[in-house]
């Protein structure tokens, strides 16, 4: 089951540094979930171009809210408070010939 998920981080003083503290261990945990599939795509929310990242929206492949729930709740961002307000949307994702997204090992 595909589901997206959107996640604001805090917009508190402390949010970005909360966000860089937590970022390594983020990113060391989502990486081999990305090489399995079980990240389809981690997108990064900005306030503006080029600016400070705010969020996340992720598209995961797991087999119900439960299992996403718990995914969340096993990530740096949730742990570290990064992450302030989720929300999660069972979706499916339209079979369409996809260019392969910008920093992918697909990509090129």
């Amino acid at each position: 089951m595909i589901f997206v998920v959107i996640a604001h981080d805090g917009m508190d003083a402390g949010a970005l540094q909360r966000r860089a503290a937590a970022r390594p261990k983020h990113m060391e945990r989502v990486e081999p979930r990305a090489r399995s599939g079980e990240l389809l795509a981690g997108v990064a929310l900005l306030d503006r171009p080029d600016g400070n990242m705010v969020g996340s929206m992720m598209v995961l492949d797991l087999p119900d809210e439960a299992a996403v729930k718990k995914w969340l709740a096993e990530d740096p961002y949730t742990q570290g408070g990064v992450w302030k307000s989720v929300t999660i949307h069972p979706g499916r994702i339209a079979q369409l010939p996809y260019k392969p997204l910008t920093g992918s090992p697909l990509s090129g």
